[in-house]
């Protein structure tokens, strides 16, 4: 984040304005209206340890501002249930002990009513501490509704691997009117590299990890002018890509291997002919739109065997004004997620959110067709390890210019 929100969120000195009711009601609300499609028992499966049920995000995202602005900002403050501390923690070492990440989809109980008067309760606290002026708390509460903004594309992210091990195939949503896009010419776009600038500066939120500002040196590079599509991605599969070790990183061979992939995550083949299960259900794959739901490892391979690279993510920030495309997918980079130059993490619990998982991890820049309005910047570092598929992750190409 910004250096004036930082030092805001590790003194809990102002920002500025407060945050504006209107806009904490708005972001809570998204957040239920995303889990409203579906029932009581689809909210508390957990498909796999990656993901979390619908009510443990929306439990969780009410626990965040429960712990870091109500209790230590709200005078009087009475928590809904003393065990919501327990049960709702995610990975805040310095608030305590918490229950375990795999086991979140055997907390049958509270239900989903009770997540719901939970989340009632403490928006109404909420929302009398921002009508009272408190402005000593906006870079929390800001903070807060970005981290409920994540937790909006996870629900759609762990929704969807969740209905896709269905074997009903049932849909998350009815499918739009049909629009098949016409394929893009595909480009490349030129850039002469040198001494440049990245991460965030000036006013507007940001997240610790986007900053500080620095500089840092590029070679002349091209990037491509959209992201990978569909079409192009098959000619890798049909060219024998998941059976050709010469284009896969050792570790990705080996989820290759033990994995069985043979196709992004949510393709299958069906009376011949590919389909992916999309939050619509299933369809026939459409060739011109983006490939989606593959991981750092095929997003690489799949560039080896194009005889191109992926981006680092410097470049990808550079480049981003002049990509079409961005937002559909996010696109990863090969780059590592590791702290800027002149990084330091904020004081406190809340230090916990980003820096700690700075290892093991590469950048995705973007956003996607999951992220929230308003959550996408071109400074923004998503990270996950690089066998993860079940976000929308894609492919943008680059290569180098001698």
């Amino acid at each position: 984040m910004s250096n004036k929100v930082m030092q805001a969120v590790e003194t809990g000195g102002e920002t500025g304005n407060a945050v504006p009711v209107a806009r904490l009601l708005a972001v809570r609300g998204l957040s239920e209206q995303l889990a409203a499609p579906l029932s009581a028992e689809d909210q508390t499966v957990q498909s796999m340890p990656d993901a979390s049920p619908t009510k443990w995000h929306l439990a969780h995202t009410t626990w965040f501002f429960e712990t870091f602005v109500l209790r230590p900002h709200a005078p009087g403050y009475r928590p809904f249930d003393p065990a919501y501390e327990y049960l709702f923690n995610s990975y805040y070492e310095a608030v305590g002990p918490r229950h375990p990440r795999p086991q979140r989809g055997l907390v049958s109980r509270p239900g989903v009513e009770e997540i719901t008067a939970y989340r009632r309760h403490v928006t109404d606290a909420m929302t009398d501490l921002l009508e009272r002026g408190a402005a000593n708390v906006a870079a929390l509460v800001e903070l807060g509704l970005h981290h409920e903004q994540q937790h909006q594309e996870l629900i759609l992210m762990d929704a969807k691997h969740m209905l896709s091990l269905n074997p009903l195939r049932p849909a998350y949503r009815s499918a739009p009117h049909a629009v098949v896009a016409d394929a893009q010419r595909l480009a490349w776009i030129g850039f002469e590299g040198g001494l440049v600038e990245i991460g965030h500066e000036g006013e507007g939120f940001a997240f610790d990890n986007e900053g500080p500002r620095h500089r840092t040196w590029l070679e002349a590079f091209a990037l491509a002018s959209r992201p990978t599509d569909c079409a192009e991605y098959l000619a890798f599969i049909e060219d024998g890509g998941y059976r050709r070790p010469e284009f896969w990183l050792s570790a990705g061979w080996d989820c290759v291997s033990q994995r069985g992939w043979e196709a992004p995550l949510y393709w299958e083949m069906k009376d011949g002919r590919w389909h992916v299960f999309t939050l619509s259900g299933l369809r026939a794959l459409q060739p011109s739109e983006p490939v989606c739901h593959v991981s750092a490892f095929e997003a690489a391979a799949f560039a080896k065997w194009a005889g191109k690279r992926l981006p680092r993510e410097a470049e990808w920030e550079i480049a981003a004004p002049s990509l079409h495309g961005t937002g559909e997918v996010w696109e990863w980079t090969a780059s590592p997620y590791v702290a800027y130059p002149g990084y330091r993490e904020p004081a406190g619990a809340i230090g916990e959110y980003n820096g700690k998982f700075m290892a093991n991890q590469l950048v995705l820049r973007g956003g996607c067709s999951a992220t929230p309005v308003g959550h996408i910047r071109t400074t923004y570092r998503n990270f996950f390890p690089p066998d993860a598929r079940w976000m929308f992750g894609g492919i943008r190409l680059a290569e180098d210019l001698s």
